[in-house]
């Protein structure tokens, strides 16, 4: 009979254990979840995207045929300054037509007188009307033999003027024209340089 009582004892007291872990499972089962306060949503300051840098690229310069009068004036000027490891010059149309212009100008008289305007300016004069650019540029090409560099200066009673415009490191520019005068006055030629050179006190490269 106590056997019977402690077994019984022993089912009441399991019995009540199962029911507290049931009850446990099922309270936390169906317990609420707390309330969840969402995160408030701040936005970030916009900073703009750099500008992308712009990229340089130099103005196409249109090619000069060959034998073109612009050529024959050109082509001496960049063999000359090629020789010496100064960046050629290139043919500006604004240039040429200043050069024609003051050609225009002495057409009456072929008078070796210069513009005075903005440019650096190299004057030829011939008789006759067969002088053809080159003998023009040759003429001032052969001055280099009178300048000396050291002094800076044109050896004896030579001229240079002509020679160190050709050679001026800066210039960049070069326009030039070629008119046979009236009244057989002659053939009369002008180049012009931009930026000018034969700044005194400064050698020419």
């Amino acid at each position: 009979m106590a056997t019977s009582s402690s077994t019984n004892k022993l089912i009441v007291f399991t019995l009540s254990l199962i029911l507290v872990a049931f009850q446990v499972v099922h309270a936390d089962y169906y317990r609420p979840r707390p309330p969840v306060t969402p995160t408030p949503y701040v936005p970030k300051p916009w900073i703009p995207l750099p500008s992308p840098k712009p990229v340089y690229r130099p103005p196409t310069i249109p090619s000069l045929p060959a034998g073109s009068i612009a050529r024959q004036f050109l082509d001496p000027h960049n063999a000359l300054r090629s020789r010496l490891g100064l960046p050629p010059l290139v043919w500006d149309s604004k240039l040429a037509n200043y050069a024609k212009w003051w050609a225009n100008q002495r057409r009456y008289d072929c008078s070796l007188t210069h513009s005075t305007g903005p440019y650096g300016e190299n004057l030829f004069w011939g008789s006759g009307s067969s002088w053809a650019p080159g003998f023009a540029v040759h003429s001032w090409v052969v001055e280099g033999s009178t300048y000396n560099y050291n002094t800076n200066s044109c050896d004896g009673s030579g001229m240079c003027g002509h020679y160190t415009q050709m050679v001026w490191r800066d210039t960049k520019r070069l326009g030039c024209a070629s008119l046979v005068c009236d009244n057989g006055a002659g053939v009369f030629i002008t180049c012009n340089y931009d930026p000018p050179g034969n700044y005194v006190g400064e050698k020419p490269y």
